[in-house]
């Protein structure tokens, strides 16, 4: 009863006094970090799946599938060996893993943790608007992830071949896995700058027109930053990540004149019968100032020569 009671006192517009607030926070923290703990458990049972599935490639591209006399003798490049240092690290490097998958893996919880909190506050135009780009964002970020775990291999080619001939490399695996995390991460956020574009134009801080003349620098500026991100001597790489980020952009330039074009086209049409049409709050010049008569704040009666005031005698 009383935990219906309270659902039915709960505010239409989402609002609620500042400890409610906290305590929904917190509820919804330890949510989220339940389920991050559960499945970081479970994932601990496969941590070594995960690290192959990572590394593997990488050791395919750069592995020492020989042994050290016959590649002397064959004289044909590197290799290198994935190896730990320090009797902790493979403990440390377990955890670390499983932290990871469990943080990624649980993901879909604490982000409908962290919009359960935020959505109360929105308006209804403004939940539609999150929820697409939050649906638009989460693949965005996978297909960059999967672009750099595509990339890295011959990334990992590319620089081994670099060393020394007849020397064998040797990478930390805490190290390697590291620089897979960097990797995934920023090809990820890379893939989300055309979706940030499109939020600026929906909020009215740019026009697609501005977009669409940004084409060169913004054409420029993504081959840098692939050519950065994937140092390969190869261009095939630097393509792999430079094309889709310009189909991106131009989609979003698209999107964003179409939006221009459909907000022109509602302010031409008028508010509608629902909506409050904009005031001018513009203020006017203010004309001149008619003159107006004194008008005697006590009035004065005359009463057998003496002046009265209020029925009183002035005089004394």
């Amino acid at each position: 009863m009383l935990k219906s009671a309270r659902k039915q006192e709960k505010d239409p517009e989402g609002r609620m006094p500042l400890v409610e607030h906290l305590r929904e926070l917190r509820n919804r923290l330890a949510k989220a970090l339940l389920a991050i703990v559960v499945v970081t458990i479970v994932a601990a049972f496969y941590y070594r799946g995960i690290i192959e599935l990572f590394t593997n490639p990488i050791l395919k591209a750069v592995g020492c599938e020989s042994t050290f006399a016959e590649l002397a003798k064959q004289r044909d490049g590197t290799c290198a060996r994935i190896v730990l240092n320090g009797l902790l690290t493979p403990f440390t490097l377990a955890l670390k893993v499983s932290l990871m998958a469990g943080v990624t893996l649980a993901s879909p919880i604490w982000l409908y943790q962290l919009w359960a909190f935020v959505a109360p506050g929105l308006h209804r135009s403004e939940k539609r608007y999150a929820l697409s780009f939050v649906a638009a964002g989460f693949p965005l970020f996978l297909c960059g992830g999967y672009f750099a775990y595509e990339t890295l291999p011959t990334m990992a080619q590319a620089m081994i071949s670099l060393s020394p001939a007849d020397l064998d490399n040797q990478l930390p695996l805490d190290d390697l896995l590291d620089l897979i995390t960097r990797m995934v991460v920023v090809f990820g956020l890379s893939f989300e700058m055309p979706l940030l574009l499109v939020l600026l134009n929906f909020g009215g801080v740019i026009t697609g027109k501005r977009m669409l003349g940004w084409w060169r620098g913004m054409i420029l500026g993504i081959t840098v930053f692939a050519a950065v991100a994937t140092p390969s001597t190869e261009p095939i790489s630097m393509l792999a990540l430079s094309v889709p980020i310009w189909v991106l952009y131009f989609a979003a330039t698209a999107i964003a004149l179409l939006n221009d074009r459909r907000k022109a086209r509602r302010e031409a049409e008028g508010p509608g019968d629902d909506e409050a049409s904009d005031l001018d709050l513009t203020p006017e010049a203010v004309g001149e100032v008619e003159p107006v008569g004194a008008v005697p704040s006590l009035p004065e009666q005359a009463d057998g020569g003496r002046s009265r005031i209020n029925g009183y005698d002035d005089a004394t």
